[in-house]
Parts: C-alpha cells; structure tokens; sequence
C-alpha cells in the first residue's frame, strides 16, 4: 500500500464513521494522535505486544466463516497492543494529512533526503 493509498484510505474510513465535519479541530486531532502514542507507551509498560502468526494462522482457520470470529482473533491477538496503537497513531496522521489534503508521502521522502545529510545524532548529545 502506498502511503497515499493509506491517507485515502484512512481518510474515507473516518468519514465512513462521522469523524469529520466542517472546520475540524486541528489541535484535537493532533492531541488524537499523541493519545495512541502515550497508549503505546503504556502497551509497552505493560508488555503488551501482538501476536501476528497467532492472529495470521486464527484468521486463516476461520476464513469466510464470520466476521464476528475474525474481530474475536483480533481482541485476542492484536487489540490494546504496542503495535497496535502504534498503527492507530499513523492512521490517524495518515487521516489528518488526507483531511488537509497534504502529501505525506513526498514530505517524508523530502525529509528523509534532508536527514541524510545531517551530523550524527544531528549535532546533539541525544
């Protein structure tokens, strides 16, 4: 998936479930995003962390059979994870830059080149 592909995606799922309006607050849906962050840093404390070939082999077992038991796997495996907030923080930048119709995907790699010519660590002792 592209990281365009994700912002639409992303974007449209959130529209689907009435998360936008007109004239969305941009502080609150950057507070969102710092919100999974700190989640994944309790997931972390907690040692929380997913287990994909556990959820992969559950959803191959159950394949077709019902929507219901592909949710329950997820509970099971993935749900309230380090990995899992980790992806609901870049969803929801992925669905704040497609709100604002922003290209995440050149900014990152205009902001990758710049970074490969900076000092180690940047100049900075951490």
């Amino acid at each position: 998936m592209t990281i365009k592909k994700l912002q639409d995606t992303a974007f449209a799922n959130a529209l689907k479930h009435g998360f936008h309006h007109k004239n969305q607050n941009i502080g609150e849906m950057l507070m969102l995003i710092v919100s999974e962050l700190s989640e994944a840093l309790e997931a972390d404390r907690k040692n929380k962390h997913a287990d994909l070939k556990k959820y992969n082999a559950g959803i191959a077992t159950y394949n077709g059979e019902s929507e219901s038991q592909d949710k329950s796997t997820f509970e099971f495996f993935v749900k309230d994870t380090f990995e899992d907030e980790l992806a609901d923080a870049v969803i929801r930048i992925a669905d704040l830059c497609g709100y604002l119709n922003i290209d995440l995907e050149s900014h990152i790699k205009a902001k990758m080149r710049y970074n490969e010519s900076r000092p180690h660590k940047h100049g900075k002792e951490y």
